[in-house]
């Protein structure tokens, strides 16, 4: 499974962060998700515990935010939300258009909690 394999990579990430941050564990975990990334959120969601058991992630909670596909046409230079299937303008219609969201996949915060005794 690939999300399985993105999770992984995820878990890494945090846990560098955690160790940055001398967290004792992670509380949550907050990503942003496109529909162009190749990853599908609710895959994510359920390898997620695989990928974070016996991790200082173990117990936190995954929140997948997804974000619309963006756009920004050549002709017209508006920028639109579109569908992921049907990357025209939204405004003008033209297929000339340049993707400018929507292919992500963002780690965008990780809440941890320390030990308040090692805080000076």
């Amino acid at each position: 499974m690939h999300e399985l394999a993105v999770c992984q990579a995820l878990i890494e990430q945090v846990e560098r962060v955690a160790r940055q941050n001398e967290a004792r564990r992670v509380v949550s975990i907050v990503i942003t998700v496109g529909p162009l990334s190749g990853v599908e959120p609710q895959l994510l969601e359920h390898a997620y515990p695989i990928a974070a058991a016996g991790t200082v992630a173990e117990h936190a909670s995954l929140v997948v935010e997804t974000v619309p596909v963006r756009v920004r046409c050549r002709s017209c230079g508006a920028e639109t939300d579109v569908q992921p299937n049907r990357i025209v303008c939204g405004s003008c219609g033209d297929w000339q258009v340049d993707v400018t969201g929507g292919e992500e996949m963002l780690l965008r915060r990780v809440e941890i909690e320390t030990d308040a005794a090692a805080v000076h």
